[in-house]
């Protein structure tokens, strides 16, 4: 076996351990749970300092591993600690805090210590935490915010790199996968064998960075905020239909990736990656490990793939997510890449979404309209962008879909939810299938490189699509083309 296998095996039995707690019922796994858990150990304990709850949390999760200690101390230096432990851990009927933070992966593809996020998304808590604490430290000290980045994505990236540096780059990260239910989440599923760095890691290592620095630079003596406030802000946020997130001033999940990379880029990712990857092999007594001549080259092709999945393309909430039905009928394969990128808009639903609960019973709308109504096999677009910071998958990248007549096998269909005859979607929302959506496509070899964009009236005779604003606007964006009449309805 390749010392990449035996590092592999190594860190997997370090990081899935096996949890043992008194016997509980099964309970929510979301955000709203653990933020409600938290206010519930605040209330108790009032006038209680956000650093040492994050601290008792990691104390309660076993955290203390060599590199944390190196950054953050040790969780058990607080003269309150076994009474805030206590409190912790009789914070609520179900127990939660012994279950929530610890991240494992079950031999089922099972994956714990994660939650569902009120925008559709799922975050390991543990790096999260660890990034807040981190910050919260380093505030209270008046120190630079060293451990934040090591802690909560460069340790998890560059393990993961090199556990799988003999697979293709891309494999060495995620996966995602599906809850049970949305609306009463218990159980998430991986859609494949994990890699160190599952996508929610990654959300939570992203999460972790963002609130880190925003609370280590926060300027002024006063009081942080509670850790259940920090929490609200950022995951409990209420989108106005005006102008959706283009309104909104401070960092909100939506935002993670773009956040994420404003932090972290400018740093050297790759540096700071292969520098704590030596800090952690001299911590663990493990030096050797890099001498192998291979472990330079497995972070710059894993940084790359990073880079270009979780800050060059969208997010994207799948199928599973929003509750999509099955196909009716085997859907057909696209040959990409393909020649070009066609925009509607809904028209119906007529309002933008602004959270993922409207946002997914708007796709279960249409999808059933087209299936029911339209007799079509699924869904037409290809993709669907909300006002709620993420696109929604349609059918996807590779099955030809139903949305512009004669031509849905040459290109792909995307569409903003609502009408825009007379208004224009939010910024944000353009901006995540203009700059993102279809540079990702290009990237991904899913669109050639002078892909031609066009509205979709300009190609099917009968449609205002995408409304008289929303086509004026398009008409100015690169790669947009003119057109000869369209061509007559089949």
């Amino acid at each position: 076996m390749s010392w990449s296998g035996s590092l592999f095996l190594f860190v997997l039995a370090a990081s899935f351990c096996i949890v043992y707690s008194r016997p509980t019922g099964v309970h929510l796994r979301n955000m709203d749970s653990f933020i409600s858990a938290v206010k519930q150990v605040e209330d108790s304990n009032p006038g209680l300092c956000p650093l040492a709850l994050v601290r008792a949390l990691r104390r309660t999760a076993g955290h203390d591993d060599p590199l944390t200690v190196h950054f953050l101390g040790t969780s058990n230096n607080l003269t309150d600690m076994e009474v805030l432990e206590m409190a912790i851990l009789n914070a609520s009927a179900f127990s939660f805090f012994d279950k929530a933070t610890h991240h494992i992966v079950t031999d089922y593809g099972e994956e714990r210590g994660v939650v569902l996020a009120p925008d559709g998304t799922t975050v390991a808590l543990a790096p999260l935490l660890l990034g807040i604490e981190a910050g919260l430290k380093a505030k209270l000290e008046g120190t630079p915010p060293a451990g934040i980045i090591p802690l909560t994505l460069a340790r998890t990236l560059g393990l993961s790199f090199l556990s799988l540096q003999d697979v293709p780059a891309s494999y060495r990260l995620g996966p995602g996968g599906c809850w049970d239910s949305v609306v009463q989440p218990k159980v998430f599923k991986l859609s494949r064998i994990p890699t160190l760095a599952t996508e929610a890691l990654i959300n939570g290592g992203m999460d972790g960075a963002v609130l880190g620095t925003n609370l280590s630079t926060q300027s002024g003596p006063e009081q942080p905020q509670a850790l259940s406030e920090i929490l609200t802000g950022y995951y409990r946020y209420v989108l106005r239909e005006e102008q959706g997130l283009d309104a909104v001033p401070g960092p909100v999940s939506p935002r993670r990736r773009e956040l994420s990379r404003a932090i972290w880029e400018p740093l050297d990712p790759q540096k700071q990656v292969m520098e704590t990857l030596e800090l952690v092999w001299k911590l663990e007594k493990t030096e050797w490990i890099a001498f192998d001549t291979g472990v330079r080259k497995a972070v710059k092709d894993g940084l790359q793939a990073f880079v270009h999945r979780y800050w060059d393309c969208p997010p994207i909430i799948p199928r599973c997510q929003w509750g999509a039905k099955a196909y009716q009928s085997p859907p057909l394969p696209l040959s990409p890449p393909l020649q070009f990128l066609y925009i509607h808009h809904t028209y119906e639903p007529s309002s933008p979404c602004l959270s993922f609960p409207t946002c997914s019973r708007d796709m279960r709308a249409m999808q059933r309209f087209h299936q029911e109504d339209r007799g079509w096999s699924d869904i037409g677009y290809s993709f669907v962008v909300g006002s709620d910071g993420y696109v929604y998958e349609g059918r996807g990248w590779h099955h030809i879909g139903r949305h512009t007549r004669g031509h849905n096998a040459v290109g792909y269909g995307v569409a903003i939810i609502g009408n825009y005859s007379s208004t224009l979607p939010p910024r944000h929302s353009m901006d995540l299938l203009r700059h993102r959506l279809a540079q990702c496509a290009v990237d991904r070899g899913r669109l050639v490189t002078n892909f031609t964009l066009h509205g979709h009236r300009q190609v099917v005779n009968y449609t205002s699509c995408p409304g008289d604003a929303f086509y004026s606007e398009i008409s100015g964006w690169g790669h947009f083309r003119e057109t000869a009449s369209p061509k007559p309805e089949e």
